[in-house]
């Protein structure tokens, strides 16, 4: 009797360790992974774009009449005015073509005030029954011949002194000079495929720059508009070829309503106070996105399946994965979630690529995560 009393604790205590050792051997194995729980946050993104610069006004210098240059005023690389003599043509016949062009008007008025004599004093007669009507009427058409004549004769006189003014190249806008391969005997003429020289006026500097199709109807349906756009867009910056950023801040003030090639053209004007930007030069301009209170995830906590992506957020225990709309633009690490997770969602932070769909999970560092990581080693052992 005392072996039966023995022998039954016994069995019931070998029952009890099997049991336990099968609810271990049957329990799931975690796998520890560094969690996120998501917060809103305010970022601020920028994208980038290559440009080519552009002063407010680049105008090409041409000759309007034709002869040898006598003079050349402008000094290359200088700063001219609006009217300013860049160029004189020689005057000589210009002038000779004015002189007879008011000597023809003078002709011409002094005819017009004979036939306007003649035509009163037929008049005169007419009423006295002294001419007849075929008189009256051709001296009506001679004077009428003769204000004609008069008013060709001027209009010759104002061509004549236009080609005189034009014989003197002057600058149209205020801005600065460029190069110039005329020289004091050069020939020009009003079909040179040459200009005498450029003036660019670089007190304000375009810097044009292309969206894609997509990029414009994403802004265009945010704003409503391209008007709103253009309101909406932040002040940009400009960094230079040297690498260095540009003091002053430009801003967007237009936006091309035609695509071409599947770009949006689109155009930043900047101010140039110290002359430091220059027609021609290249540089990259940047536009800052500033969104508030977005929910953001690193970019290693995701993973993409033809071309959608995905992340996993941790229910019960096991990663599940959820697909999830992403801004536009991020910074290389970062997603800004726009859909698909919530603030206060656990997700996996890192090693998305590498988990499953309902593996389960545990936070790596936490006293469950050190332990799933100890019994790992064990077992690799």
């Amino acid at each position: 009797m005392k072996v039966l009393k023995v022998f039954i604790p016994g069995l019931c205590l070998l029952a009890c360790l099997v049991s336990c050792k099968e609810e271990v051997t049957h329990q799931p194995q975690a796998s520890a992974y560094p969690f996120l729980t998501l917060k809103t946050e305010n970022r601020t993104l920028s994208t980038t774009y290559s440009t080519v610069l552009e002063g407010k006004q680049y105008v090409e210098v041409r000759p309007q009449v034709s002869g040898f240059i006598t003079d050349v005023l402008v000094k290359e690389g200088a700063q001219v005015k609006k009217g300013e003599t860049l160029f004189i043509i020689d005057t000589i016949p210009y002038a000779a073509s004015y002189e007879q062009a008011k000597a023809a008007v003078a002709t011409a008025e002094a005819q017009e005030a004979t036939a306007k004599l003649n035509l009163e004093g037929q008049e005169e007669l007419y009423k006295e029954n002294v001419v007849s009507d075929f008189e009256l009427q051709t001296s009506r058409n001679s004077y009428l011949t003769a204000k004609a004549s008069v008013a060709q004769a001027r209009a010759q006189e104002i061509s004549a002194a236009n080609n005189l003014s034009f014989a003197k190249v002057t600058s149209p806008v205020t801005g600065v000079a460029g190069m110039t391969s005329i020289r004091v005997g050069t020939l020009v003429s009003s079909s040179m495929s040459e200009p005498l020289i450029t003036v660019t006026d670089n007190s304000k500097m375009y810097a044009y720059f292309s969206l894609t199709e997509k990029e414009a109807i994403r802004l265009i349906r945010q704003y409503g508009s391209i008007e709103n756009t253009i309101k909406s867009f932040p002040e940009v910056s400009l960094t230079l070829s040297d690498g260095s950023e540009y003091a002053h801040k430009g801003k967007i003030d237009a936006i091309s309503g035609i695509v071409e090639n599947s770009v949006v053209r689109v155009r930043a004007v900047f101010d140039n106070p110290d002359g430091l930007l220059i027609n021609g030069a290249s540089a990259n301009i940047s536009i800052p996105y500033t969104r508030e209170n977005c929910i953001v995830v690193p970019q290693e906590a995701t993973f993409e399946i033809q071309d959608k992506i995905y992340a996993y957020k941790v229910v019960d225990g096991k990663a599940t994965s959820v697909m999830i709309t992403v801004f536009g633009i991020n910074n290389g690490k970062e997603y800004i979630v726009e859909s698909g997770l919530s603030e206060g969602d656990t997700i996996v932070a890192t090693g998305a690529g590498l988990l499953r769909e309902g593996t389960y999970v545990v936070a790596a560092g936490s006293q469950q995560g050190n332990a799933v990581s100890d019994a790992d080693a064990k077992e690799g052992e």
